[in-house]
Formats: C-alpha cells, sequence, structure tokens
C-alpha cells in the first residue's frame, strides 16, 4: 500500500520473473547468500548485466540498463537511461538467507519524469517490498527497503517504467540483517475544530461525510499536532480547545504532540513575540511564566486522561523565542527558558518527550550551529524536530544530509515536524496562495495528486534511511486546513483568507486525497 501505483507490468512481472528463478537453472547457479557486486566495481563502463546481477526486460530493452563512471562511492554505477520509452529490471536473486528482518540499502539519484522508478524485495516470502527512488538530478540519496524473508531466498530488484530520456542511477547497494520503519505517520490538526465550527466539512476519498480525524487514522495517520497559544483573539488553539480536541485524538487511537507557540499567534522564524499577558516581564518571570503555562496545559491533558506524548518547547525556534529576552543574541537566558518548558513536562510526566524544534531542514551549517550552542549552554531536549518544505529549505539530499548529522552528531532521535506540498495551485478562496506558480515547485514534483504524493513518499523514504533508527517519522503541516470562511491565517481578522488549502490533504471538493496514502508506509 506503500507504492498505490500499479502498472501492468509492475503486476505481472514479479510473477514472470519469479517463475524464471525457480525454473531456470541459470539462476540458481548465480544465487549466493551475499549481495555480489552492490557497487557495480567489478566490470567497469558499459556492462549490460554486471556481476552478479540479471537483467530483464519484457520488450527486450536489455541495453536500457548499463554501468557507466560516477560511481557514489567507487568509479562505477548502474544507470537505466534510454532515448525511447522503455522498461528494465536489474535483479539479484538471494538463496541460503537465514530467516528474518533484512533492509537493502542504496544510494540513488534520478532525473524523474518515470511512471515508475523503484527498489523493490521480492520472492522473499513476505509481502513485496518497494521505496522509489526520490528526484534528485545532483546530490545522491540514501533510500532503504525493508523485508520479512521467510522462505529463506530473496530478489534485490532495481525497477524502471519510464518514458524517452529518463535515467537513474543506483550504487553501493547493501542487504543486511535488520529492519526500518517509521513509528511517526502524523499531521498537524490545529485547524479542525475552528473549521468545523464555521462550517467545514470533511468527506472520505468516496465522498462519505465524516470525522475527519476518523478518516486520517483510516489511512494509516497514527499522531496528531496541537499547536498551542496563551491567548488568541479568536479563543482557538488555546488550552480549553487543545483539551477537547485531544479527547478526539486519544478516542481514535492516536498519540499526541502539543506544539507550545508561546505567543498568542504564529511563532516561527519572523516572529516570537511574546503573549500580551507577558509583555513587560522580566526574563526570571519569563522563566516561570513559561513554566507555569507548559505545566498548566499539560496537567489538565493529563487530568482528563490525554496525557501528550511529546512536546515541542518552542515552534521554529530558529531565532529563539520569547524576544527579545528568549533570542539567540542571548543563548544563556534563551537555554533557561528552553529548560523551564523541559522541566514542566518533565513534572508531569517523565515518560513525555521533549522536542525541539528548527526550520532548517537543509541547512546543515545552520542546524549544527544552533544545536552546538544548544547543548554548549546546557539545553535539555530528548528529540530532534525540522521543520523542511522542498520549495524553502534547499534540495532533498541538502535534507537527509542534515537530518542524518543532527541525528549522528547529538545521538538523538530526529523527526520531519513539518512538511507539505500542494496538489493544485489555483485558489478555493480568494486570498492568494502562499505556492501558487510552477516556477516555486521543487523540480520532479508536481502540483498535483500525484506530485503531492510522490513527495510524502520520498521525504518519509528520507526520515526512514536515518541511520541507527534514529529517523522517527513525520508530521504532514495542516493536512485539515481547508477554505473554509472566517478560517483564515490571522486569528484577529475573520475576514482573512487561507494560503494553504492547496496543500492541505482534502480536496476542494472536500475528500481525502491521495497523498494520505503515505500514512501506510512501513
Amino acid at each position: 500500500m506503500f507504492h498505490p501505483r500499479r502498472t501492468l507490468r509492475a503486476l505481472l512481472l514479479p510473477l514472470a520473473a519469479g517463475l524464471a528463478f525457480t525454473a531456470l537453472p541459470a539462476q540458481a547457479a548465480h544465487a549466493a547468500s551475499t549481495l555480489t557486486n552492490g557497487g557495480f566495481e567489478s566490470n567497469g563502463a558499459a556492462t549490460a548485466t554486471p556481476t552478479g546481477w540479471s537483467t530483464y526486460s519484457a520488450a527486450g530493452q536489455n541495453a536500457a540498463s548499463y554501468t557507466e563512471s560516477g560511481g557514489h562511492g567507487g568509479s562505477y554505477r548502474l544507470t537505466h537511461w534510454s532515448a525511447s520509452a522503455y522498461k528494465v529490471e536489474t535483479y539479484q536473486y538471494l538463496s541460503g538467507l537465514t530467516n528474518g528482518n533484512y533492509t537493502l540499502t542504496a544510494w540513488v539519484r534520478s532525473g524523474g519524469g518515470q511512471n515508475s522508478a523503484y527498489l523493490a524485495l521480492k520472492n522473499c516470502g513476505s509481502s513485496e517490498q518497494r521505496t522509489d527512488l526520490p528526484v534528485s538530478a545532483s546530490g545522491w540519496i540514501r533510500i532503504v527497503t525493508s523485508i520479512a524473508v521467510t522462505n529463506n531466498q530473496c530478489t534485490i530488484s532495481i525497477n524502471s517504467d519510464a518514458n524517452a530520456g529518463n535515467w537513474i542511477n543506483v550504487d553501493d547497494l547493501t542487504f543486511a540483517s535488520g529492519s526500518t520503519a517509521l513509528a511517526i505517520k502524523g499531521s498537524d490538526v490545529s485547524s479542525l475544530a475552528k473549521s468545523e465550527a464555521l462550517g467545514g466539512v470533511y468527506k472520505t476519498s468516496s465522498g462519505t461525510t465524516g470525522d475527519a480525524l476518523a478518516i486520517l487514522k483510516s489511512a494509516g495517520q497514527n499522531y496528531a499536532r496541537l499547536k498551542v497559544w496563551v491567548n488568541p483573539a479568536d479563543g482557538y488553539n488555546n488550552k480549553a480547545r487543545v483539551l477537547a480536541v485531544a479527547k478526539r485524538v486519544k478516542a481514535q487511537g492516536m498519540k499526541l504532540l502539543v506544539d507550545f507557540h508561546y505567543s498568542d499567534t504564529w511563532a516561527d522564524p519572523g516572529a516570537q513575540t511574546k503573549p500580551a499577558a507577558w509583555s513587560g516581564h522580566s526574563y526570571s518571570q519569563l522563566k516561570t511564566d513559561v513554566y507555569n503555562h507548559t505545566y498548566d496545559v499539560l496537567n489538565a491533558l493529563k487530568a482528563q486522561g490525554t496525557t501528550a506524548d511529546m512536546v515541542q518547547v518552542g515552534n521554529e525556534i530558529n531565532g529563539g523565542m520569547l524576544w527579545s529576552e528568549g533570542s539567540t543574541s542571548n543563548w544563556a537566558q534563551l537555554a533557561g527558558l528552553l529548560n523551564s518548558g523541559y522541566d514542566a513536562v518533565k513534572a508531569v510526566n517523565s515518560s513525555t518527550t521533549v522536542a525541539l524544534h528548527l526550520a532548517k531542514g537543509g541547512d546543515l551549517a545552520g542546524t549544527r550551529w544552533w544545536f552546538d550552542s544548544a547543548v554548549a549552554n546546557g539545553v535539555k531536549f530528548d528529540v530532534i524536530g525540522l521543520s523542511y518544505y522542498g520549495y524553502w529549505h534547499g534540495t532533498l539530499a541538502d535534507f537527509q544530509t542534515t537530518l542524518d548529522d543532527a541525528a549522528a552528531r547529538y545521538g538523538k532521535p530526529v523527526y520531519l515536524a513539518e512538511t507539505a506540498y500542494p496538489f493544485r495551485l489555483d485558489s478555493e478562496d480568494s486570498t492568494e496562495n502562499i505556492i501558487d506558480l510552477t516556477s516555486e515547485l521543487v523540480s520532479g514534483y508536481a502540483a498535483s495528486t500525484a506530485g503531492q504524493t510522490k513527495w510524502m513518499k520520498d521525504v518519509a523514504s528520507i526520515v526512514e534511511a536515518v541511520p541507527n533508527g534514529r529517523g522517527l517519522g513525520i508530521f504532514y503541516w495542516e493536512s485539515t486546513w481547508t477554505a473554509v470562511t472566517g478560517n483564515g491565517w490571522d486569528p484577529t481578522d475573520s475576514a482573512s483568507g487561507n494560503g494553504w488549502e492547496n496543500q492541505a490533504l482534502f480536496g476542494y471538493d472536500d475528500k481525502a486525497l491521495p497523498a494520505m496514502s503515505w500514512f501506510s508506509h512501513r
């Protein structure tokens, strides 16, 4: 279910290939219990069938698969390319495996545009597992695919169903014991309560009106994120509203992430405005304010049986929070405020995870500077959350580099705190969408339901590939923020509109969109 697009070839080829593996002695003769020539170094360039590998094309297009110079690690790589449309598979059959969980790891690049381009593990005794190749024309990206081997054998498969001129590069494959998965498959639903109060409707993909949370849960969502403002002008996203929605979240069997903004309105890299009630407070008093507010909300959640599972102390705090006292220009004070939040979380429930959240998904140097400073100033935290929007925060390869580095450098789990992608560019209301031009899109990802779905799959694959199991998962940002009159971006202005409805997970017809399929990722 992770890969909903099924072509005729995808349905038929595993059967045909599987028969070949069991029926032809030549396949058995090549079989090994460990991956052979995973770096494609054995044969040099222009080899259609590298040592240890076989090539299959129902249309006789084996020449579309070949080795060439320019490897990720060594000198050579595997490439799929042809000047005309092609379908080709490069595969390796392993036998004599000890049953158990295995993970295929590979470094890949792709120019995009294919009908499908993916790695697969199949004929392993359990359901075939696939991971698509992200579109990355320059930087190499590491992806993984995990499977349970139950019949002592497995086939490693590199597949392209491509249009003329489409290409992929694959290199440095390994196949080893272990498994990968995403623990968190969530979305931010902070907009939901106000939307419903103003008449917002949510439907299943088939058009049946229902509870948005139930629809998200049925698609595979297991975690919901809710923001908290101190005293917002519209009376939403405050303590009382969060308590009410939290009951619904927990009733669906989902976990709960509470995102403290420590403001009456949006807190982000460009704005970290103190709540009006804390205006004029000294730094010492602000530390108490943070503690008391955090404790109050979380203790009330606990008291009603909806204890927070994770808490963000601050939202996108690139420049700190509670400006100016908590600015990164005064790290000692920022550290004191952050630790007040941490201490309050743990005082309510010691097992609640505390996250620090930056909007620096593709900024390696900036993320290092921030967390190096936090560590040097004694800031306490359990996990690292990064926002990553591909149209703002660098390439997918930049995102992977930053995420992997944060996990390794600080020895902490990491998660994608916010991401989204448009399924169309036009607006449903009168407010211009934040992303509304083709020129603003990520190359290889169209503003379509297919493009939105591919984006989510591919960022999920990058989080899943974080080494040592430290990639926790993803929160999609504002899955339920559809265009509803009155539910605009500004809590002080009921006439403000929504610039994000083209990035929700419900369409302009209010139906659940195909991108929800990513919730069913491994």
